[in-house]
C-alpha cells in the first residue's frame, strides 16, 4: 500500500545540568568551585535515502526522540553530548511544522540531510559563577530542553512524468506495457487508487521513471473524488502525458475530457498547467477510433500539442511517444517545488513566553521552560542561590504578574514541585 503522509512526534535532546562541585584535595583546605558544563543534547536530523520509497514504516514507529545530553562532573568534567538522531524518509519527502503549516524542508535530492529540531544547550557548573565578591557559589545552570514538536511528512512522487488523464483511458495499461510495474488493471472506473511507479528504459544508460496518477474528475480542485490526492501526486513531475480515450466507446468526447482535467490543474495550480503536455491518443485499434482522431489531433495541433495515436492493449505507437518523451526531458530543468530550501535547513521554534500564571483554586501557579529551568538550578539551601532566585522572578516580571492576579501576603505560589507563601 502507498503511504503518502505521516504525522510524528519529534524531540531534539535536552541539554545536561551544569553540576555543583569544589576542589577536594590533600593539604588544600579550601578548594575553588570545579563543577563542569552539561553536555549539548542531540538534533532531530533527516536524510533522503534513494532506498526508501513510501512513508509505511512511520505508521508503526510515531515517536523519535534524540539523546540527552549527560550532567557535568566535578573536576571541571563536562557531560557527554548526547547522540543525534537520524531519521531516514524517501527522497520527496516534504516536512511540515503540524500547527503552523510551514514546510520546514523540501529532500528533493539523494543524501540531503535537514536538522529539523535542535538538541538544548547543556548547563554550565558552578565553576562559571565564582566572583571575588562569591567565592563559593553553591549553584548551577540546568540544561535547556531540545525543540520539541508534531510534523506532518509528506511525500511527492519524484517521477519524471505523469499519465494523466479521466478513468479507464488506458493509464495503467501503458506503464505496464513500457515498464516492468504491474499495476491493477480492470474495466471499471478508479482502478488505480494510488499512484503506481514504473523505470522506462529507452536505451543503454538512458531511463526515465513514470507515475500512473490516479484517475481525476471534474471538481477534484476541491477534493472531488480523489481530488487533491491526485492533483498533490502530479505536481513534482517534469512534464504529463495526457492520455485521452479517442475511440469515444463510453459516449466520451475527447476534447472536452482533455479541456476538462486541463481545467481542473489550471484551478489547483496555474504552474501545474503550464507544464509541458504531450497527448497520448489511446484505443486507435478500436473501430470508429479514426475519425475521432482526426478531427481530435486537427483541433489539438492549432492549440500547440503533439498528439501520437497509441494502442496501449497492442503496443502500437508506444515506441515512438517514449523516444519523444524521452528527448523532451533531456530539455526540462528538474522540478522543485519550494526555492529557499538549502542544502541544510535549521528548523528554530518560535520563541515562546518565558512563563505564564494562573490560579488553581486557592494556589497561584508559574509555569513555562523558563521557570522550570530556574527551579533545577536553584539550591534554596543556599543563601545566595536563594537571593538569585528571587531577584530573578522579580527581574522577569513573575512577581508583578502575580501582583496583577491578586495574590495576597500568606497565598500559595506553585512553581513545578517547588511550593511557599508569597510575602512581599
Amino acid at each position: 500500500m502507498f503511504i503518502d503522509s505521516a504525522r510524528i512526534y519529534i524531540k531534539a535532546g535536552d541539554g545536561g545540568n551544569g553540576a555543583v562541585s569544589f576542589h577536594r584535595e590533600k593539604y588544600i583546605a579550601k578548594g575553588g568551585p570545579d563543577g563542569g558544563d552539561g553536555g549539548k543534547g542531540g538534533d532531530v536530523i533527516f536524510v533522503a535515502d534513494e532506498g526508501l520509497r513510501t512513508l509505511q514504516d512511520f505508521r508503526y514507529k510515531r515517536k523519535y526522540i534524540a539523546e540527552s545530553g549527560e550532567n557535568g562532573g566535578s573536576s571541571n568534567c563536562s557531560g557527554r553530548s548526547g547522540e543525534d538522531l537520524i531519521i531516514k524518509v524517501p527522497v520527496g519527502t516534504i516536512i511540515k511544522e503540524e500547527t503552523t503549516g510551514r514546510i520546514i524542508a523540501d529532500l528533493v535530492t539523494p543524501g540531503q540531510k535537514v536538522v529539523v529540531a535542535k538538541g538544548g544547550k547543556g548547563g554550565a557548573g558552578n565553576q562559571h559563577f565564582a566572583t571575588p565578591t562569591r567565592q563559593v557559589p553553591n549553584f548551577a545552570k540546568s540544561g535547556e530542553p531540545g525543540e520539541e514538536f508534531y510534523a506532518v511528512l509528506e511525500l511527492k512522487l519524484l517521477a519524471d512524468v505523469g499519465l494523466i488523464g479521466y478513468p479507464n483511458v488506458g493509464k495503467s495499461t501503458i506503464l505496464s506495457m513500457v515498464s516492468a510495474a504491474r499495476p491493477k488493471i480492470a474495466n471499471y472506473h478508479f482502478t488505480t487508487i494510488d499512484p503506481n511507479l514504473g523505470v522506462v528504459r529507452v536505451d543503454e544508460g538512458k531511463s526515465f521513471v513514470m507515475a500512473d496518477i490516479p484517475g481525476l474528475i471534474e471538481g477534484a480542485h476541491e477534493g472531488v473524488g480523489l481530488g487533491h490526492k491526485f492533483l498533490k501526486h502530479v505536481e513534482r513531475t517534469r512534464m504529463l502525458i495526457h492520455v485521452v480515450d479517442i475511440s469515444g466507446s463510453e459516449g466520451r468526447d475527447p476534447i472536452r475530457d482533455f479541456e476538462i482535467i486541463n481545467d481542473e490543474l489550471k484551478k489547483y495550480s496555474e504552474k501545474l498547467f503550464e507544464r509541458l503536455q504531450v497527448i497520448a491518443a489511446n484505443k486507435i485499434d478500436i473501430t470508429g477510433a479514426e475519425e475521432n482522431l482526426e478531427i481530435f489531433t486537427k483541433e489539438m495541433n492549432a492549440r500547440g500539442y503533439e498528439v501520437f495515436p497509441i494502442s496501449a492493449a497492442t503496443g502500437q505507437g508506444l515506441k515512438e511517444l517514449i523516444y519523444y518523451v524521452s528527448q523532451k526531458l533531456d530539455e526540462l530543468p528538474n522540478t522543485v517545488l519550494t526555492d529557499d530550501t538549502a542544502e541544510e535547513v535549521v528548523y528554530t521554534a518560535e520563541e515562546e513566553e518565558p512563563f505564564k500564571v494562573y490560579r488553581e483554586n486557592d494556589v497561584y501557579v508559574v509555569e513555562g521552560n523558563w521557570v522550570r529551568k530556574l527551579v533545577n538550578s536553584t539550591n534554596f539551601d543556599d543563601y545566595e542561590s536563594l537571593q538569585y532566585f528571587q531577584r530573578a522572578i522579580r527581574r522577569k516580571g513573575v512577581v508583578e504578574a502575580l501582583e496583577n492576579l491578586g495574590i495576597n501576603e500568606g497565598d500559595t505560589v506553585r512553581m513545578y514541585d517547588l511550593e511557599f507563601e508569597y510575602f512581599r
